[in-house]
C-alpha cells in the first residue's frame, strides 16, 4: 500500500465526517440556503488562491524538473477551479474582492503557506493532498446515483469528474515520491481537520 493510500485510510473518519456534515448534505439535496453557499464560495476562493501559491512555492523548492512541471500543472488546475468560483460569485452577487477570510479559512491557509515555505516538498504535498482527495471523494459520493438536477449539481459534477480525480492522483504521486518521514502524517491529519472545520464554519454561518 502506498503512503497516500495509507494516509487516506488513517483519516477516512474525518472524510466521512465531512460527507455527513450538514453543509455538504445540503449541497447533496439542493436544500442548502444560498446565502450559506455564497459565503462558502467567497471563503473557498480565498483558500484556493493560497492553494495555488503553495503549489508554486513547492514547485520552486522541488529538486527535479519533472516534479517542478507537475506542481506547476496542478497550480494551473486551481486557476481553472477559481474560474468556476467566479461564475458562482457572479451568479449570486458575491464580490470576491471584498471577501475577508474567516478564522477557519485563515487557519487553513496560514498552515498551507507556512508549510510550503518552511517544509520539505513531501510535507507540503501531504498538507495539500487532503483537499484534492477529499473533494474527489465527496463529488463521487454525491454523484453515485447521477448528477442531481438542482442548483448545486454543477458543483457535484465538477468534483466527481475524471479530470478532477486525475489531478488528485497526480498530487498523491508527488506525495509518494517525496515523502521522507513522520511530518507527512501530521500535516495530512491537520489539513483534513481543517477541511472539516471549513465546512462546519460555513454551516454555522
Amino acid at each position: 500500500m502506498s503512503l497516500s493510500e495509507s494516509l487516506w485510510r488513517l483519516n477516512e473518519d474525518l472524510a466521512i465526517a465531512c460527507l455527513q456534515n450538514k453543509f455538504v448534505q445540503g449541497i447533496a439535496s439542493g436544500s442548502l440556503p444560498k446565502y450559506q453557499f455564497s459565503y462558502y464560495v467567497g471563503q473557498d476562493a480565498f483558500f484556493l488562491e493560497a492553494f495555488a501559491r503553495a503549489y508554486c512555492v513547492a514547485a520552486a523548492r522541488c529538486g527535479d524538473w519533472q516534479g517542478f512541471e507537475v506542481f506547476h500543472g496542478l497550480a494551473s488546475g486551481v486557476l481553472e477551479e477559481l474560474k468556476l468560483h467566479k461564475s458562482y460569485a457572479k451568479k449570486w452577487g458575491v464580490n470576491l474582492a471584498e471577501v475577508r477570510p474567516a478564522a477557519a479559512t485563515r487557519r487553513y491557509t496560514d498552515f498551507l503557506l507556512a508549510t510550503a515555505w518552511s517544509s520539505e516538498v513531501g510535507v507540503t504535498a501531504a498538507a495539500m493532498v487532503p483537499c484534492m482527495r477529499l473533494y474527489a471523494f465527496l463529488g463521487q459520493s454525491l454523484a453515485k446515483n447521477g448528477i442531481p438536477d438542482h442548483v448545486y449539481g454543477e458543483w457535484i459534477a465538477t468534483y466527481s469528474n475524471v479530470e478532477f480525480e486525475g489531478l488528485a492522483k497526480q498530487l498523491e504521486t508527488l506525495l509518494d515520491s517525496y515523502a521522507v518521514g513522520e511530518k507527512e502524517t501530521e500535516a495530512y491529519r491537520y489539513a483534513m481537520q481543517c477541511e472539516l472545520d471549513f465546512f462546519q464554519a460555513a454551516w454555522e454561518l
